[in-house]
């Protein structure tokens, strides 16, 4: 399978904004945390982050075909890379896709040192992928409700 990631431009919008409702949609059901869960975000945050200057908006492609989104945003504060929203459409998943992406972006901002993302502690497979490509839990949490909590990431490149 062919994974390139492609800077994604206005009139992506719309097909974006479909597959990360699709993709986040099984969590807000499980996690019922409709005041953070991207299955919640208006299509105008999707083009706000595509016309954020201090950031970039890729499409994950596979085979030519949009499987997903990757938004890098620099942080103002200690000029980390964050990482948010990363997703893989329903059909997509569970094929190695996120994780090559991941990696790309990162080969794409190579002189970049430091990346955070945060993700659901109770998403053994989103911790597992992380931690699997280097990322180390920071220690900071965020409670959501009663079912979900927000661990953070932090990856120290060489």
């Amino acid at each position: 399978m062919r994974i390139i990631l492609q800077e994604a431009t206005e009139s992506d919008a719309a097909s974006i904004h479909e597959v990360q409702l699709a993709a986040f949609a099984p969590l807000l059901k499980k996690y019922r945390d409709h005041g953070t869960s991207p299955a919640t975000e208006p299509m105008e945050k999707t083009i706000s982050r595509i016309k954020n200057p201090n950031s970039h908006y890729y499409k994950i492609l596979a085979d030519e075909e949009l499987a997903g989104a990757i938004h890098i945003v620099r942080k103002e504060i200690n000029g980390s890379l964050w990482i948010s929203p990363i997703f893989i459409g329903p059909e997509h998943q569970k094929k190695g896709i996120a994780q090559t992406a991941m990696l790309m972006a990162e080969e794409r901002f190579a002189d970049d040192k430091v990346w955070e993302l945060s993700t659901l502690a109770e998403e053994r497979g989103n911790c597992y992928l992380y931690e699997k490509l280097g990322y180390g839990r920071t220690g900071q949490e965020q409670k959501i409700n009663d079912r979900a909590t927000l661990v953070y990431y932090k990856k120290e490149m060489d």
